[in-house]
């Protein structure tokens, strides 16, 4: 049986690989953070290695001895913690002291480099899942007007520009006025801050970053993103088409209808 390994961070992203990858008969070998990833991967994973944020020698020495040389990267890990509680262990300083820069992309390449030295190989996670990917067009009973197309072009194109400088993926908009950028704290709270000051009916638009190495951070909603949208009576979710993960479709599609909010998958 083929071995696939699964750097585990937040949310259920793990968990829904780790099954789809066992429904296409692989063993799932997984290293899950400790903190960040959910304890019930456990009962979807054939053996699970738990480390703390930072660990990247135990990470590498793991999959090694475990046989395992096709890795996919799966679920976040909150930047805030960086300036929390992470000590990293002498493999992971000397590999940040090595860059130039900390922005997300740059830290990430650098991890694969390191791994690739030790014959262990990150994949594009859109190789295993393409059946996850959001269509083009509206997913949702609620379709934009007009007006909130106008606000999808405009915040589209102040989210490329967002993505090439490497900040985040999301912008909240409205009457083309940017509330709110994400930044460090993460989609779900950037529509939240952007969707109060809109007061109501904001417009939220997430993208691919331009350049976006497709093995790293793809863009990725779920139940949770249409929840904190609701949660600040959003309007519409704009995603690109064909570059983003949707999680849980038919449970986030219900919700998304229950609570008046629209999705729709965009290419430009």
């Amino acid at each position: 049986m083929k071995k696939i390994g699964l750097i585990a961070g937040n949310g259920r992203f793990p968990i829904l690989f780790a099954d789809q990858m066992k429904a296409q008969g692989m063993a799932v070998i997984a290293v899950a953070h400790l903190g960040e990833t959910l304890k019930e991967l456990e009962d979807h994973v054939d053996r699970i290695f738990w480390i703390k944020v930072g660990q990247l020698g135990k990470l590498i020495k793991t999959f090694k001895r475990e046989g395992v040389r096709d890795l996919v990267m799966a679920g976040g890990i909150k930047k805030t913690r960086l300036f929390t509680d992470v000590i990293p262990d002498l493999r992971a300083v000397q590999l940040l002291a090595s860059l130039k820069e900390k922005k997300d992309d740059a830290i990430l390449r650098a991890i694969a480099k390191d791994l690739e030295k030790e014959g262990l190989f990150i994949r594009d996670s859109i190789l295993y899942l393409k059946s996850l990917l959001v269509d083009e067009g509206p997913l949702t009973q609620k379709k934009p007007n007009k007006k909130e197309n106008l606000d999808i072009e405009f915040g589209w194109k102040i989210a490329k520009s967002i993505g090439k400088l490497d900040i985040g993926q999301t912008v909240v908009v409205k009457d083309k006025v940017i509330l709110a950028v994400e930044a460090i704290e993460g989609t779900d709270e950037a529509i939240k801050r952007g969707g109060k000051l809109a007061e109501k009916d904001a417009i939220v638009v997430k993208i691919c970053k331009p350049g976006q190495d497709l093995r790293f951070d793809l863009p990725t909603i779920g139940p949770e993103t249409i929840e904190s949208m609701i949660s600040v009576k959003a309007s519409i979710l704009a995603v690109e088409a064909g570059n983003t993960l949707l999680l849980e479709k038919e449970k986030t599609v219900e919700i998304a209808d229950r609570g008046g909010v629209g999705i729709i998958g965009i290419r430009y």
